[in-house]
C-alpha cells in the first residue's frame, strides 16, 4: 500500500464517488459508499460504512472495510479509507440489539373528582409531576399523560392505548375510620362510622360525573392482565391499602394509604415520590423520600403511605 496521488487519468464507473478520501485531511464524513467498483491504470477504492462491512473491488481484487480495518486485500493500485463509525446493530425485526438507547418510560396519571364529592387540589399533584420532570436529568427516559375525570372504561383503554409502566391514581378512596381520626381535607368518599361494614374501593366516575365505586378485586383483576406491561401502581387515595394489597399479588411494586390522607400531604408524598423516581433512583428509594417530604412539610401523616411489593 503506497501514498502516491492517482493519476488524474483514471475512470471511475460511479462517477459521484469522490477522488481520494485521505482520514487525516477529512473534517467531515463522507457518505456511504458499498459495494463500490473502480477501474484504471491504478485503481483506488475508496469504502467508508457505519457500522457493518463495505466492500469494493480493485483490478478485480475484493477488500473489505469493517470497524475501520482493511482486510483480504489483494491486487495493485492506491487505497485511502476512511474511519468507519460504529452504530448499534439493528435486529431483522428493526429494534436495536447493540447499544440500544433506554426505551421511555411512561407514567399515566388518573385523576378523577366527581361530582358531589369534595374537591381535591388535583390539577396542582399533576402540575408538580411534570415540573419533576421537566428539571429532571433524566426527563428524556420518561414521560407523563394525564387522564381527568376518568371513568372505569376509561383506565381500562389508557393502560391499552398508552401501554404505561407506571401508573398513578389521584382522587377518592372509599372506608372506614373511627370518628375524628380522619385528617382535614382527607381523599375520601365515605361515612365516618365504627364498623366494618361499608364497602371499599376506588371512587371512579360514570358517564355523568357522578361517583362510581370500583372496588379492589375488580381493579386488581384488571392489573393482572398487565402484569408484563405495569412496574409500579400509586394509589393516591385514602384507605386504598386494600386495593394495594390485592394488585400487588400482579405488579411488582404498589403504594397505598392504610388510612385517611389529607389532600396537601397527598400532594407532598407524590412531588417527593417522583422527583426520586424521576432522577433515576429505585421505587423504594422514591417511595421513603415520599415519607419524608410529608414529615419536612410538617404534616404528621407520613406513616400514612404504604408500600407492598410482589411476593
Amino acid at each position: 500500500m503506497t501514498n502516491e496521488r492517482p493519476d488524474p487519468n483514471q475512470a471511475a464507473t460511479n462517477s459521484s464517488a469522490p477522488d481520494t478520501v485521505d482520514s487525516s485531511k477529512s473534517s467531515h464524513p463522507q457518505a456511504p459508499q458499498v459495494g463500490q467498483t473502480v477501474e484504471g491504470d491504478r485503481n483506488q477504492a475508496i469504502g467508508q460504512m457505519s457500522g457493518g462491512t463495505a466492500m469494493g473491488n480493485v483490478q478485480g481484487a475484493v477488500f473489505n472495510i469493517s470497524g475501520s480495518s482493511i482486510t483480504n486485500l489483494t491486487g495493485a493500485g492506491n487505497i485511502h479509507y476512511q474511519e468507519a463509525t460504529h452504530q448499534p446493530a439493528i435486529s431483522d425485526k428493526g429494534a436495536r440489539v447493540a447499544g440500544e438507547p433506554q426505551l421511555v418510560k411512561t407514567i399515566l396519571v388518573l385523576a378523577a373528582n366527581p361530582k358531589g364529592t369534595p374537591s381535591l387540589r388535583l390539577g396542582e399533584e399533576v402540575r408538580e409531576i411534570e415540573e419533576g420532570l421537566r428539571r429532571s436529568r433524566h426527563r428524556d427516559e420518561f414521560k407523563v399523560i394525564s387522564k381527568w375525570a376518568v371513568t372505569a372504561r376509561d383506565m381500562q383503554r389508557a393502560l391499552l392505548d398508552y401501554q404505561p409502566q407506571i401508573v398513578h391514581f389521584s382522587g377518592h378512596g372509599v372506608g372506614t375510620e373511627n370518628s375524628g381520626n380522619e385528617p382535614l381535607s382527607a381523599r375520601k368518599f365515605s361515612v365516618v362510622s365504627d364498623t366494618d361494614a361499608e364497602p371499599e374501593g376506588l371512587m371512579f366516575e360514570d358517564e355523568t360525573g357522578q361517583p362510581k365505586l370500583v372496588s379492589g378485586a375488580a381493579i386488581a383483576s384488571l392489573f393482572a392482565l398487565f402484569t408484563h406491561q405495569v412496574e409500579c401502581v400509586v394509589l393516591n387515595a385514602c384507605y386504598s391499602e386494600v386495593q394495594a394489597k390485592a394488585i400487588s399479588q400482579h405488579i411488582a411494586c404498589v403504594v397505598g394509604m392504610k388510612r385517611s390522607i389529607g389532600d396537601q400531604a397527598a400532594i407532598e408524598f407524590a412531588i417527593g415520590f417522583y422527583d426520586a423516581l424521576l432522577a433515576g433512583r429505585s421505587v423504594e428509594f422514591a417511595y421513603k423520600l415520599g415519607c419524608n417530604a410529608i414529615q419536612m412539610a410538617g404534616i404528621p401523616e407520613h406513616l400514612t403511605p404504604i408500600l407492598k411489593c410482589k411476593s
